[in-house]
């Protein structure tokens, strides 16, 4: 059960925190919804808008606030940055809104009482690193969404393939939010089954291409959805909705959040997605997966590639 009282603080009214609140909202998630936003007007609406259905599902506080109602937050969720524009390198991405996060963060420790700060922006891997150590806080209780969205991605299309409930689906998308991302094939099942067992028994042959396809196609998703509409917010507001779930009920489920990496693989000081046991204090423990040399290998790289870029702005 959610606890009687519950708080949750989302800083960005975007399309990203704003679709995040109605999700929270239509789940009655929170006892309490606050949106932090620059543009004050833009919380106000948001805020309103969604108060205005409140009667068709439940009684709850949706209101525009300021940092100063961070204080006794149990999650603080960070939506707020400016998007990547044609032409812009990751690099480019990372370096303004590294600068935006750093002002958050420190607007967000002057009133900080409890709570796990939860990372939606992207960069995701970086902010999530940068924020962690900003912020002070102990290991895990800063995370990133990192590719639980990818995850939920990556099994979609592996039950349009196979032709079974997405649910009865379980699989990994590991490693860095981004183009060096990796499914966690060693890690995939269906009722048990690895997936070249079960598409042997029921769906035809599941080939090597047929792996690399879908893994394209995951990676490539949230440009395909930015192509056709301009912007992704549904998919990820549930996303979130489902990790807050995760937080304010202190379920210990297994996602693919972000958290900073040490030691894991031989992997160091960076902040990565690895399926990981999340409950109300945040990240509590991380899953040892039983990868194959070469997915081993592609993590490793997958954490250089983040890496690289850290070493980029971790001075800004």
């Amino acid at each position: 059960m959610i606890k009687s009282k519950s708080k949750v603080a989302i800083i960005g009214a975007g399309f990203v925190g704003s679709s995040t609140a109605f999700a929270m909202a239509l789940q009655q998630m929170a006892t309490e919804i606050v949106l932090i936003d620059v543009f004050k007007e833009k919380a106000y609406g948001e805020a309103l808008d969604i108060n205005h259905g409140l009667a068709f599902v439940g009684q709850m506080a949706v209101y525009q606030g300021d940092y100063s109602d961070v204080k006794d937050a149990d999650v603080i969720i960070i939506t707020a940055g400016a998007n990547r524009k044609p032409g812009e390198t990751r690099l480019d991405l990372a370096k303004k809104n590294v600068s935006i996060a750093k002002e958050i963060t420190a607007n967000i420790m002057k009133h900080y009482t409890s709570g796990v700060i939860l990372v939606v922006s992207n960069p995701v891997d970086i902010l999530t690193y940068m924020i962690s150590k900003w912020s002070g806080l102990p290991n895990g209780r800063v995370m990133g969404s990192g590719t639980v969205l990818d995850s939920s991605r990556f099994r979609y299309l592996l039950s349009k393939k196979l032709n079974v409930d997405v649910r009865n689906v379980h699989g990994y998308i590991i490693g860095e939010h981004g183009d060096s991302q990796l499914p966690a094939w060693s890690a995939t099942h269906i009722a048990g089954q690895s997936i070249s067992e079960y598409s042997q028994g029921a769906s035809g042959i599941f080939t090597a291409e047929d792996k690399i396809q879908i893994a394209q196609e995951v990676k490539t998703a949230g440009a395909e959805i930015i192509k056709n509409k301009g912007a992704t917010y549904y998919a990820i507001a549930i996303t979130v909705n489902a990790i807050v779930e995760t937080l304010l009920k202190n379920q210990n489920t297994i996602r693919t959040v972000g958290s900073v990496i040490n030691g894991n693989y031989g992997i160091e000081d960076v902040a990565l997605s690895l399926p990981s046991i999340v409950n109300s204090d945040g990240v509590q423990s991380i899953i040892p997966l039983v990868l194959s040399p070469e997915e081993e290998a592609a993590l490793r790289a997958s954490a250089e590639s983040v890496k690289a870029v850290l070493n980029e702005v971790k001075d800004l």
